[in-house]
């Protein structure tokens, strides 16, 4: 197929080798190569353009391809796919709200894998709810903890004069003072902070979240030297800005140019 050993071969000859042969890649991979050799603006293929999409490595020569607009798939193929569990499901409810790309989100949908699972929103919002009834149960009191002095005693409680001690600028954000914040927060982290983190990873997902809870102790320190600081509001508000961002490029995609 290549006999002056350049790399690549033509259009054409990779079409004809993908109907000839018996390939075994699933139909996702197939329409990504079709899709990366009809975005080729030289009209070739690249050999380690297909070794590296076939060893699902995201090149920026195949993100040219989905960028080019020259590959022809139907929006709705997810929404027709039949017989799927309640976690392909939901997986694919997560590719259609997060990514804004229908070649993106088969990408996403055929090789998303159950492992690592999305722990870190899980694990932070189940450490609330269990400092949360923790405090209860030792102060016999659910609503406007704050009030308590034992509560105000907490070593994770945060407030601007405890500065010296900077694990606080964090660990407020395991702290509520009723069930209300709680409850909002929970719900929140759970129904946007997972999706995101399926998509976007643990890394990135935790950086952002620990960001938002650092810029809200920073900013009580600045603009109210008096306040306790309670709550993972901070953290729950950086999600929400990232969730926004997904949704007006998913408009987008729908408005089209």
């Amino acid at each position: 197929l290549d006999p002056e050993n350049t790399g690549f071969i033509g259009v054409e000859t990779f079409a004809s080798l993908v109907h000839s042969h018996e390939l075994p890649l699933d139909p996702a991979k197939l329409d990504m190569l079709v899709a990366l050799a009809q975005g080729n603006d030289e009209g070739q293929v690249c050999y380690q353009e297909l070794v590296d999409l076939i060893s699902s490595k995201r090149s920026s020569s195949f993100k040219r391809a989905i960028a080019n607009g020259q590959r022809a798939l139907p929006r709705d193929v997810l929404l027709d796919e039949t017989g799927l569990g309640f976690y392909k499901r939901f997986v694919r409810y997560v590719a259609y709200e997060i990514l804004p790309c229908e070649m993106d989100r088969r990408w996403y949908f055929y090789q998303h894998r159950t492992c690592p699972p999305p722990v870190f929103m899980a694990a932070v919002t189940l450490t609330q709810i269990i400092v949360f009834l923790c405090y209860g149960a030792r102060l016999n009191k659910w609503v406007l903890q704050t009030y308590h002095p034992e509560y105000m005693k907490s070593p994770l409680v945060y407030h601007p004069g405890h500065r010296a001690r900077a694990w606080r600028f964090l660990t407020y954000m395991f702290m509520h003072v009723g069930l209300e914040q709680l409850g909002f927060n929970a719900l929140l982290q759970l129904m946007i902070g997972v999706p995101l983190e399926m998509v976007h990873g643990i890394l990135r997902i935790s950086f952002l979240y620990l960001a938002g809870v650092l810029a809200g102790s920073l900013t009580v320190s600045i603009t109210d030297m008096r306040a306790p600081l309670v709550g993972g509001s901070g953290g729950v508000y950086a999600l929400c800005s990232a969730h926004l961002a997904n949704v007006v490029m998913v408009s987008a995609r729908h408005r089209g140019p």
